[in-house]
């Protein structure tokens, strides 16, 4: 049989207008010096990954578009999809698992950046960070006195969810001296003790936070976990923070929280729709920092990610299981397997 290259597919949201690799870093670049590989970005960015656009790949790095059954549908080469960062609700996961497809993030490059754009967020917000920038640009230093900002030590910092990036988080806030706490139904007390947590229930979390930080994955379970009765039992003088998914908070039921004092103030890195239109009324609020979705993109993050993509395809181009494996259960499928053994068989 005659020996054949490993064909990469990435979605064409990698590259921007110019035509040049979204991230810093050397990028597309690092995939020329894959040996025995090629590459092909699609041609088309579509909201929805088509059959047409994978045909002929063994593995794709995905950005933003969905994957679907009918994504899948007739392929028997795919082997694995490629996720940049930790989220998947764009992703079926059920439909890669029953077509034989692995799917993979990159939970160590994003770890600590992620951690490191909360923690800026709770910063920002007890120090009053924006407005007092505000002040000094429009030369109300006479006014600095009536906003000050709120000190930390002693003051309840809160989870709701401690898995990868939540656990940084408190890892990180270990020197603040503030008080641990965290609602995780799949956690277990002996996994937090080392950074100093609490575990406790949902109802115990959003009464006493000072800071609530919102870390976990969007899914049928979380869709507006934290709505209008939530928000309504946290402290008037408590923050929010979200840098998981928007549809995780209930968009509406915050804009009121925050109009009408409910609580104090919010970090929001997500939005239920995004890119949010400009009448967002969020976006009018001086309690509330905001940004569109990449607090956390860091050079690092990207060349992170790159690395640790390079390595899960490296992984599998040798038939070992790599690191990220979301679908755990799909490698010892007879499809995937069987895919694989050809693959091998074809490429080694």
């Amino acid at each position: 049989m005659t020996k054949r290259q490993t064909r990469i597919g990435l979605t064409k949201d990698v590259i921007n207008a110019e035509g040049d690799f979204i991230a810093p870093g050397p990028g597309l670049r690092l995939l020329d010096d894959v040996r025995d590989a090629e590459y092909e970005i699609f041609s088309e960015l579509l909201s929805e990954v088509t059959p047409d656009q994978i045909a002929g790949f063994d593995m794709v790095f995905s950005l933003i578009p969905k994957w679907t059954a009918d994504s899948l549908r007739e392929n028997d080469q795919l082997l694995s999809v490629h996720r940049f960062g930790v989220g998947y609700d764009m992703v079926d996961v059920r439909a890669l698992t029953e077509a034989g497809v692995a799917l993979f993030i990159t939970r160590d490059a994003v770890r600590r950046p992620m951690a490191v754009a909360i923690l800026t967020f709770l910063l920002a917000l007890s120090t009053r960070l924006l407005l007092k920038d505000r002040l000094a640009r429009e030369g109300k230093w006479a006014e600095r006195a009536k906003h000050h900002g709120i000190g930390l030590v002693g003051r309840t910092l809160g989870s709701v969810g401690v898995g990868n990036i939540g656990h940084e988080v408190f890892k990180l806030a270990m020197p603040l001296d503030m008080r641990h706490l965290a609602y995780d139904p799949y956690a277990r007390q002996e996994d937090v003790s080392d950074v100093g947590v609490e575990l406790v229930d949902m109802k115990t979390v959003l009464e006493e936070s000072d800071f609530l930080n919102i870390c976990c994955p969007l899914n049928e379970e979380t869709y507006h976990l934290i709505g209008e009765p939530q928000l309504r039992i946290m402290k008037p003088s408590s923050f929010l923070i979200n840098m998981s998914r928007g549809p995780v908070v209930d968009e509406g039921a915050l804009i009121r929280a925050l109009s009408e004092g409910w609580i104090q103030g919010a970090g929001i890195d997500v939005f239920e729709q995004e890119p949010t239109p400009l009448s967002n009324p969020l976006l009018e609020l001086d309690n509330v920092i905001l940004a569109p979705h990449c607090l956390a993109w860091l050079d690092q993050t990207f060349t992170g990610t790159w690395e640790t993509i390079l390595k899960q395809m490296g992984e599998l181009r040798k038939g070992a299981v790599p690191s990220g494996l979301v679908n755990t259960e799909v490698w010892d499928t007879p499809r995937f397997q069987q895919k694989l053994q050809r693959f091998l068989e074809q490429t080694a």
